[in-house]
């Protein structure tokens, strides 16, 4: 291009002043800028116009010019057609996906695609059951093994009214939550064994939401504490977390104390000792012990089906050896979803999977020494999970409720062991519900 603009400035009369020549040297250079700002594709059809080979002015540079003109002009042409034809192309398809859209939607006014109410996961047949049906005739030539995550989960496949409200799931459980004459506002969760606080992190949100004061704890060895779980040697070490935060109240100030499975025996402990600054207690799938029982003795009395579950789910560690008791008890992560969470949606699951650790023994074979003067003043409370909760059965739940009585027993349905994470809003209802029970008349 240097080439071509030299060539240029040689042609030119320097007393002729036309308003295509270039003058001087700073005008060939701002020339030069402007050329580099034209794409190359262009620059390719300017370029022979201001060859060295002839005149500027000559017929064949203008000819040529004319002719490169009505080349991009027909490109342009053809690419504008091309790009009109790929539109129609794309409305056509969209018009094609719209009616077959409308003519699967029910033509009543009143109604609209269904849906479902359920976030959770829902499995329409377990796996095993869709290999066999694949097998066909072929009877008996496929034995399918057991379904350890083969759960059906609940849903709605209700169609939707007009009249129906157009308001979030957790929208309609809150409608009508009122929270009026509280005892107290503040609520203080105890987690279960290989749990920590943050499980109650959907609880404390709810809670927090209806102007409670919320606090969850870490027993030693859980969640975010650093103890190594192995030497845990006492029930007393293990709550000791707890009992702190009870020599922080006020003399005067009241919570409602909240344990999740093996949690329950952790909140017995802390009621024995400070009855005062209790107003009411709530097991949650929970071990309520009675005086002089450990929680191995109660999980001792499941049914045999079950206990062999638990098995095959807990795995006993031996940091002092095999000659010595275990030191604690961690899990088989590839059943905790079955065993624990089958309720749960699958990212509680994850979560779960890598923030338990493990329950330390000591304390689970610790007997529970515990009064009537004490532990029995405070108004308990039982939130029992149903048929789907496998770590603490129906059954042995309602062993404990029948041996131990609370003043009442809550039924919570369709949830697994742990309802703060697969029925979060149900739980929330139930607590709140709880705190605002009248304090009992003294007779």
């Amino acid at each position: 291009m240097g080439n071509s603009l030299r060539c240029i400035s040689q042609e030119q009369d320097p007393n002729q002043k036309k308003p295509s020549s270039v003058v001087n040297g700073n005008s060939s250079e701002k020339h030069v800028r402007r050329l580099s700002l034209i794409p190359s594709f262009r620059r390719r059809t300017l370029l022979p116009s201001l060859s060295c080979s002839g005149s500027s002015t000559s017929s064949t540079s203008k000819k040529g010019g004319i002719k490169t003109k009505k080349k991009i002009r027909e490109r342009h042409h053809q690419e504008h057609h091309h790009d009109h034809e790929k539109d129609s192309l794309i409305q056509e398809q969209t018009l094609a996906a719209t009616n077959i859209l409308f003519s699967q939607t029910p033509r009543n006014s009143n109604s609209a695609p269904p849906f479902r109410r359920s976030t959770s996961v829902v499995y329409t047949q377990p796996p095993q059951a869709a290999v066999a049906a694949s097998v066909g005739s072929v009877s008996g030539a496929l034995t399918p093994k057991k379904s350890t995550y083969g759960y059906v989960r609940s849903s709605s496949n209700r169609q939707r009214s007009s009249t129906d409200p157009v308001l979030k799931p957790n929208q309609l459980l809150d409608k009508e939550l009122k929270v009026e004459g509280a005892e107290t506002k503040r609520f203080v969760l105890v987690h279960g064994g290989g749990f920590g606080a943050w499980c109650w992190y959907k609880t404390i949100t709810l809670l927090e939401k209806h102007g409670f004061q919320v606090d969850a704890v870490d027993l030693t060895g859980s969640g975010v504490s650093s103890f190594d779980t192995n030497n845990i040697t006492s029930l007393a070490q293990y709550v000791k977390p707890l009992l702190h935060f009870f020599d922080t109240l006020k003399p005067t100030e009241k919570v409602i104390l909240v344990g999740h499975d093996f949690g329950g025996a952790c909140m017995s402990y802390a009621m024995e000792m400070y009855p005062s600054k209790i107003s009411k207690a709530i097991f949650i799938s929970a071990a309520m012990l009675a005086n002089a029982q450990s929680t191995l003795d109660l999980f001792n009395q499941q049914p045999d089906s079950n206990y062999d579950l638990m098995e095959q789910v807990h795995l006993f560690l031996y940091a002092n050896g095999k000659k010595n008791p275990p030191t604690a008890v961690d899990f088989d992560r590839s059943l905790l979803r079955d065993f624990f969470f089958n309720q749960s949606p699958p990212k509680d699951v994850a979560l779960a999977s890598v923030s338990m650790r493990p329950i330390p023994f000591a304390p689970v074979v610790e007997k529970l020494h515990v009064s009537e003067k004490n532990y029995g003043s405070i108004r308990r409370f039982y939130i029992k999970t149903m048929e789907d909760d496998y770590a603490v059965p129906v059954s042995l739940q309602d062993a404990m409720i029948k041996s131990n009585p609370p003043e009442q027993v809550f039924n919570l349905k369709g949830s697994d062991h742990a309802p703060f994470l697969s029925r979060p809003q149900s739980l929330n209802r139930i607590l709140v519900e709880i705190s605002q029970l009248p304090p009992k008349k003294s007779s």
